[in-house]
C-alpha cells in the first residue's frame, strides 16, 4: 500500500500584524519574502528555506489555505 499525499508546491502567504515594534532581524525576514504593505498576500514555493522564513515571523503572518 503506498500513500499518495499531494503536497502543495506554493505557499499563499499572507501579512497580518505590522513588523513595527519587533526586532530588526524579522522586519528584515518579512521584506525578504517580498512583503510590500499590510495584508499583502504572495506566493512562494514551499522550499524548507522559506518554511523557516515563515516560522521566524509565524506570529505575523497566515497561510492561506487553497
Amino acid at each position: 500500500m503506498t500513500k499518495t499525499k499531494t503536497q502543495s508546491k506554493e505557499l499563499k502567504i499572507k501579512l497580518v500584524k505590522s513588523g513595527i515594534g519587533f526586532p530588526e532581524k524579522q522586519k528584515r525576514i518579512i521584506k525578504g519574502l517580498g512583503f510590500k504593505r499590510l495584508n499583502d498576500v504572495i506566493t512562494r514555493p514551499n522550499t524548507p528555506q522559506i518554511r523557516g522564513m515563515i516560522f521566524r515571523i509565524r506570529h505575523l503572518v497566515d497561510l492561506i489555505n487553497e
